[in-house]
């Protein structure tokens, strides 16, 4: 199916670029999709934790970044944020004939030969310097605050450029794309991001139990949450390790537990028996949301960024009988708790086949069909612009 750019298909060779290694979440899901449809590829990241690559990629050739040699890499990746052009750059991907790259930092700045076909699945630009990056610059010091200023500077203009380099954008939701759009001016394909709906299902019963589930870092507010149930005594349940995990357990009442990182089969579980699924940060996409709806489970969330594209809101009154969720409307631990009482008066208006039915629009086979047609796509106006080109 897939044409060669030149010579026997069988002999494309394809490299699967990722930005790291370090935990697992949504991007290493769809990493290893994208592996799943190209398993001799070789994969290249900046720095990778080999007890955070997934078991599914172990078998194919990785290639490191000189950051990986590093002392303490894994642990302060984020704060090298100078070194990631060099990094990137110096990754050699001679020889390969289609680059994938599933990026929201760097990498979509490998350097390709010439006939190379460069996909980038972008996960979002780099929030830290782009749409979050005043917000990131006034949570720091006076000197952090002024090397950060010029340090972003300076990739900030080289992630422009590096944009530049790709062949085929695909965004993860309209809201990423619309980004892709706005810092580097390109059009891009939206492909939403691959749900394991084959592994979810639906309970008999659910516990009296929030849920939430995600890294524990202070963009996911996953403090507004425990705010909110401390103040309801509500039962919540936080799936997820990050830097922010000490902050967040001391101020965690005696209703929120921590589950920490669990097994797939625990995951699965704690979505079909959670009452419902919180979710409070304003994401790309956020596929713990279309993986709690996928067991039938109603989110509330905030009304932003890729959630307004996954759930499917009681608030208009066109959409009931198909709700799948509500939202609230700003980061409050008052809009939170506003939004549960609001979901507890409503709760019976939710059909949990409905929200699972919604949910099947997202599944990794979507994902790899029309992944795959892209590339298919691109490969073809490639092959053609080259024959074009010998003929002149």
């Amino acid at each position: 199916m897939r044409e060669r750019l030149q010579g026997d298909p069988d002999q494309m060779r394809v490299a699967l670029v990722h930005h790291w290694f370090v935990s697992l979440g949504g991007g290493e899901r769809v990493a290893e999709a994208m592996a799943a449809m190209y398993p001799e590829a070789d994969i290249f990241t900046l720095v990778a934790a080999p007890e955070m690559v997934p078991e599914s990629l172990r078998s194919h050739t990785m290639h490191t970044s000189f950051l990986n040699r590093l002392p303490f890499a894994r642990n302060i990746y984020r704060h090298l944020l100078p070194l990631y052009p060099m990094a990137v750059e110096q990754l050699d991907l001679t020889g390969y004939d289609l680059v994938l790259t599933s990026d929201s930092g760097p990498m979509k700045g490998v350097i390709l030969s010439p006939s190379a076909l460069h996909v980038c699945y972008c996960h979002a630009p780099m929030r830290y310097i782009w749409d979050q990056y005043h917000e990131y610059r006034s949570h720091m010091g006076r000197f952090a605050r002024a090397s950060f200023g010029y340090t972003a500077h300076y990739v900030r203009g080289w992630d422009h450029l590096a944009a530049q380099r790709v062949t085929q954008f695909a965004a993860n939701s309209h809201y990423v794309a619309s980004r892709i759009r706005q810092y580097y001016g390109r059009s891009s394909t939206v492909i939403y991001p691959p749900i394991d709906t084959a592994s979810s299902y639906l309970a008999e019963t659910q516990s009296d139990a929030y849920l939430t589930v995600g890294r524990l870092v202070s963009y996911k507010r996953i403090d507004l949450l425990i705010q909110a149930c401390n103040k309801l005594s509500r039962r919540l349940r936080i799936i997820g390790t990050g830097p922010e995990e000490a902050r967040l357990r001391s101020m965690a009442g005696k209703t929120i537990e921590f589950l920490g990182n669990v097994d797939n089969e625990t995951l699965w579980n704690e979505y079909a028996n959670c009452r419902a699924f919180l979710f409070a940060a304003n994401e790309d996409f956020g596929m713990a949301l279309v993986e709690a709806q996928a067991c039938g489970r109603p989110v509330i969330a905030l009304g932003k960024g890729g959630a307004l594209e996954s759930v499917v809101s009681l608030d208009h009154a066109a959409n009931r009988g198909q709700s799948t969720g509500m939202f609230f409307g700003e980061q409050t631990p008052m809009d939170v708790q506003s939004a549960i009482l609001r979901f507890e008066m409503e709760e019976h208006r939710f059909n949990p086949h409905v929200i699972r039915q919604k949910a099947q629009r997202f599944g990794a086979d979507v994902f790899r069909r029309s992944l795959g047609d892209l590339i298919d796509g691109a490969l073809h106006v490639s092959n053609a612009e080259r024959e074009l080109q010998l003929c002149l």
